[in-house]
């Protein structure tokens, strides 16, 4: 019986979290269908039916059987599909450290940013900073590898790629540059844009800073 995959995903632009899953299943080649796109606060039936504890999107559905996390879903994808590309290193201790940096990827990259374009003032500077410190420090990890996997694309590329895309909104908030304080972070970048898999599943980084003045509104910053 041939594989049955479908995605619940986020509805709005650039959601790091579902373009992970997005690009895991194009670099192992794994076809999909799109079940439903919807803002994550609103609990559809189908959600609470296949994610009834956490109730978050994205959910991959395999074979009737629902995946949720989008870390925990791109590893599955790895574990299921192995003849191509593999995201994750054979060798456990590499294999840890991947995860760990993919932690810390959605502890601390993910929190910090969002404070850059829904504050100001004081609290917009130190998230300016503590994302610089952040960015620096992945740096040091990638170290003169082309990509956080070695030669090729990996577990930690696809968990921190999908953040490319929001750079530009980070930075016109901000009013900073990223590229002149992480130069080696912004190459690499570049590099995955490179592959067909991050270029298609990634958007628009214009879509995404209308997104962002739309929630700043929203939210009273602007």
């Amino acid at each position: 019986m041939a594989d049955e995959v479908k995605l619940m995903l986020e509805f709005q632009a650039g959601a790091p979290f579902s373009v992970r899953v997005k690009i895991a299943l194009a670099e192992k080649g794994v076809k999909y269908d799109v079940l439903s796109e919807q803002n994550p606060r609103d609990e559809s039936q189908l959600l609470l039916q296949m994610n009834s504890v956490s109730k978050q999107l994205p959910t991959l559905i395999h074979n009737g059987r629902p995946v949720c996390e989008s870390l925990i879903i791109v590893q599955y994808v790895d574990d299921v599909w192995k003849g191509n590309s593999p995201l994750l290193p054979s060798d456990p201790y590499q294999r840890a450290q991947s995860r760990f940096w993919a932690g810390f990827i959605d502890k601390k990259v993910y929190e910090i940013t969002k404070k850059i374009w829904t504050t100001k003032g004081k609290e917009l500077e130190g998230a300016k900073k503590d994302f610089i410190d952040c960015l620096k420090l992945l740096e040091g990890e990638l170290g003169d590898k082309p990509y956080f996997g070695g030669e090729n694309l990996g577990y930690v590329d696809v968990a921190f790629v999908p953040f490319y895309c929001w750079f530009y909104a980070y930075e016109t908030c901000g009013n900073f540059s990223i590229e002149a304080e992480c130069p080696k972070i912004i190459a690499w970048a570049k590099r995955c844009m490179q592959k067909e898999s991050v270029s298609k599943s990634l958007e628009d980084p214009k879509n995404v800073y209308k997104f962002v003045l739309e929630r700043r509104k929203r939210f009273g910053v602007d």
